[in-house]
This record gives structure tokens, C-alpha cells and sequence, in this order.
């Protein structure tokens, strides 16, 4: 059989009549007295297509005894269904087994817990659930790509395998040619100039800093891209391979940082609205219920500005006794962000101007010389989704910064460069993808968001 065509476009049809070809995977059996009903799905939508098998069908007898997860091939006829719930099924003239399942197949059951498919995730892309995360991660992906090319963005590479760490944590995963067993050593230490790139090199944990070099070439840019971090972390919001969208403007200061933030983040809940709807339903019915009235509201919601030491001080004056108490200096707590978005805005809100001791050095300071320009974007419900800043973009400050905080300037020399010739105000901001993916479908663990989560202990798929 050839011509297959995709079942969401079976079902997409305006009307019924005429021959067609489906390829898919069986999602269920049930064998009446003299018709089989049999479940296929192909991936292209939430949706099965019903397919009736009659004993006319040649290898009749075959077809009753195939299992959950079958791969099959049917030629038949697109008719208008008789029962309630789907438009159309397709009758069978033709069926070929493709590839047999027994009744060791895993997913037998209709309902498995998150917990359980991880240990599968080789096959939860079968589910509905999982599904309808990939779809949807694979249409936001794309939409990603459209919202900054069609405002003249320059999509930039930025290297996997680098010799710096942008955050200054040094929790990066190192990369190395050299003999595990017997290092060459100098002076008792691991002599990494005879490595292969002559110098200790780790996985990115971002694109930043060289992000910033191609704004100020390009002016406008943004990375999407694979980051790493080798944090030896199990909570619901850590995974140690994640992706990251990163843009760069350069002649931008923070706040129209933040209205780029705001118009990308609410492009993409709109985007979710109108192409992923049959998934995000799912979602709303089975995940999160409120789901879709929580993005349709934020999609055209108006964001607020707050300054972080008024959140603080709203913090203070709350009636609220939080389990983590808020200080000016000290950075806030997710239980202190969705306070301010669900009970002192209604909404979501950006927190600027942060202390300069709980920020990174590349952040632009302040005139006050106690704060950086830096924002976080809070949501209701998650808290902080996109943070960003304005970055230092004089050479003697930024140098001066970067020695308070042990950052070596010889080792970003290039880094430093960008600030001799041509230096000129720019700034950026990051958005975890995972994260987003997880507000727009209301999955609560980042490792059900990414097709095989990376974690401590876990690369075996």
C-alpha cells in the first residue's frame, strides 16, 4: 500500500467518500460477533481513527488476535460514523500487519503514572499524554524561530563546548581527550594544556557571552540551543540537559528588555491557543484544569513593573507567614514570586533592579551602586519564567566587577574586547524552553517536558 495519508488530515476532511490509506499503531481491539473495531493512531493528532474490520477482510481471523501496539497498514473506505464522538471511520477493504505486539507490550493499560512511563521514556511518546507534549514542543519550537525572524532577528550557533562558564557557579560537565586512569600531571595537578583543546573545556551552561558579540555586529539575535548543567539536583525543576532561548539586542536598555519579553512570551501562549488546541484541551481536561483559561488570559494580559525593593517591602507587610522570609539582598523564593503575581498584582509582573551582590557580573550597575539592571519576569502559578538584564557595558566597571566576583579577565580577554571597540548599551534575556513547555501544558516535573531527561543517575535512553 502506498499514499498514506496522515489521520489528522483523515479527519480534517470536509467530507466523507472515497479509497485512502492509514499507517499507524493500534490503540485498542474490541472483537465483536461479526465486526472488529480497532483504535489507529499515527502520532499527527490526539485523535484515533476508527477503523471496522469486517470478515470479508481476507486475513479476518489475523486481525482479532493483534495486540496493543501493532503497526498496521489499512486500505478502506472514509465513511461518516454512525456514533457519537467521531466524524468519520474508515471501513476496511485491505490490512497489513506491519509490525506485531504481543501482550508483554507495556502501555496495555489506558492510564500509567508519570513516575512509571520515566522508566520507559523509549515508549511514553505512545501515550496520550506524552503525546500531546511533543506536539506541542515541536510546534513551539517553530514558533520560536518565526517570532524572531519576522522581526529581523539573526539566528546564532553558539558553542556547545566552551572554556567559560557565563554563570561563575562551575557546575559544568567536563569535557576531556585526556587518560581518566593516568592523567598527565604538573606540579601534582592534572596538566590540562595536554588536552585536547590545551586547556580545561566543559559543556555550556550558556550562549550568552557570545551572543553578546553577535548583537554587537548584527544588533538584534538569539540563540536556541542545547545548555548543561552538572547540578546534582532531583527536584521537579532541574534536569541536567535543557534547552535555552536566549535573544541579544544591542541599543536596548532594560526596558525594552522586558517588552520583548512580554511580547515573545505572550506570542507563544497565543500561538499554543490557536495551533495546539485538541492538545492543549487534553491538558485542560486531564493535567491543569483552568489551563486554557489561565493562557487566554495571559496572552492578553497587560504586564506591571515593580521595582525589587517595593517587592520586598510588599513581601513584609504581607499576612502571610512565608517559610523562606523576605530580606532586601537576598534573592526571592518561588513562594514570594507567586505571591506578588497572584495576590499583589493579579497578574504577571516584572521585578527590575535586583542587588548587585545576587547577580552576575556581565549585569549593568546601577547609579545607586547597590542594584543591577536586572529583570525576572513572574507568572502566576510558576513564579519567575524569563529572566534577564541590561549588560555592563563599560570596560572599567565591567572589569572592576568581574575581579570582586573571581571571574578572571585574562580568560575572557575576548569577552572584554567587545567593550574596547564599539561598546554600546545591550542586553538580553533567557527562557528555559522546558519551563515554558511546562506552563503551557500544566505538567508539573521538567522531566516529563524533554523526550529523555538527563538527571543524576539517569542517561540510559
Amino acid at each position: 500500500m502506498t499514499g498514506r495519508v496522515r489521520i489528522r488530515e483523515i479527519l480534517a476532511k470536509e467530507s466523507a467518500g472515497g479509497e485512502i490509506t492509514a499507517k499507524g499503531w493500534i490503540r485498542t481491539v474490541r472483537v465483536g460477533k461479526n465486526v472488529t473495531f480497532l483504535a489507529l493512531n499515527d502520532g499527527s493528532c490526539m485523535a484515533n481513527l476508527q477503523v471496522v474490520v469486517e470478515p470479508s477482510v481476507p486475513n479476518y481471523e489475523e486481525v482479532c488476535g493483534l495486540g496493543t501496539g501493532s503497526a498496521v497498514a489499512v486500505r478502506g473506505l472514509l465513511k461518516v460514523s454512525p456514533a457519537a464522538g467521531q466524524k468519520y471511520e474508515m471501513h476496511a477493504i485491505e490490512l497489513s500487519i506491519i509490525g506485531q505486539s504481543d501482550e508483554s507490550y507495556p502501555l496495555q493499560k489506558k492510564r500509567h503514572s508519570f513516575e512509571y512511563l520515566r522508566t520507559i521514556a523509549h515508549l511514553r511518546p505512545r501515550t496520550n499524554t506524552f503525546g500531546a507534549v511533543y506536539r506541542l514542543r515541536s510546534s513551539l519550537a517553530q514558533a520560536i524561530h518565526r517570532f524572531f525572524g519576522e522581526r529581523g532577528f539573526l539566528y546564532v550557533h553558539t558553542p556547545i563546548i566552551t572554556a567559560n562558564d557565563c554563570e561563575g557557579a562551575g557546575e559544568m560537565f567536563r569535557v576531556t581527550t585526556l587518560d581518566l586512569e593516568s592523567p598527565p600531571r604538573n606540579d601534582g595537578h592534572v596538566d590540562y594544556s595536554a588536552d585536547f583543546f590545551g586547556q580545561t573545556t566543559g559543556l555550556t551552561v550558556s550562549g550568552q557571552l557570545e551572543g553578546e558579540l553577535f548583537a554587537l555586529a548584527f544588533s538584534d539575535i538569539y540563540t536556541f540551543g542545547p545548555t548543561f548543567r552538572a547540578e546534582n539536583s532531583n527536584t521537579a525543576r532541574h534536569v541536567a540537559e535543557f534547552w535555552m532561548i536566549e535573544p541579544e539586542m544591542a541599543f536596548a536598555d532594560l526596558i525594552a528588555d522586558a517588552e520583548l519579553a512580554e511580547d515573545f512570551f505572550k506570542y507563544l501562549c497565543r500561538h499554543a491557543l490557536e495551533h495546539c488546541r485538541e492538545d492543549l484541551g487534553f491538558f485542560n481536561e486531564h493535567v491543569d484544569k483552568g489551563l486554557l483559561a489561565r493562557l487566554e488570559s495571559i496572552a492578553d494580559a497587560s504586564f506591571a513593573v515593580m521595582d525589587y525593593t517595593e517587592a520586598v517591602e510588599r513581601l513584609k507587610k504581607a499576612p502571610v507567614n512565608f517559610q523562606y522570609p523576605a530580606e532586601w539582598g537576598l534573592d526571592l523564593q518561588t513562594e514570594h514570586e507567586r505571591y506578588l503575581t497572584e495576590n499583589v498584582v493579579g497578574g504577571p509582573v516584572f521585578v527590575i533592579n535586583y542587588p548587585r551582590d545576587i547577580k552576575a557580573f556581565y549585569m549593568r550597575q546601577n547609579d545607586d551602586g547597590r542594584t543591577v539592571a536586572a529583570m525576572d519576569m513572574l507568572v502566576p502559578k510558576v513564579g519567575e519564567i524569563i529572566g534577564g538584564s541590561q549588560r555592563e557595558e563599560r570596560l572599567d566597571l565591567l572589569q572592576r566587577r568581574m575581579v570582586e566576583m573571581g571571574v578572571r579577565p585574562d580568560g575572557l580577554w575576548w569577552y572584554l574586547d567587545s567593550r574596547r571597540w564599539g561598546s554600546c548599551s545591550h542586553a538580553g534575556f533567557g527562557l528555559g524552553f522546558e519551563r515554558m513547555i511546562m506552563y503551557l501544558t500544566g505538567m508539573e516535573n521538567i522531566r516529563d517536558v524533554i523526550p529523555f531527561p538527563r538527571t543524576p543517575g539517569h542517561a540510559e535512553f
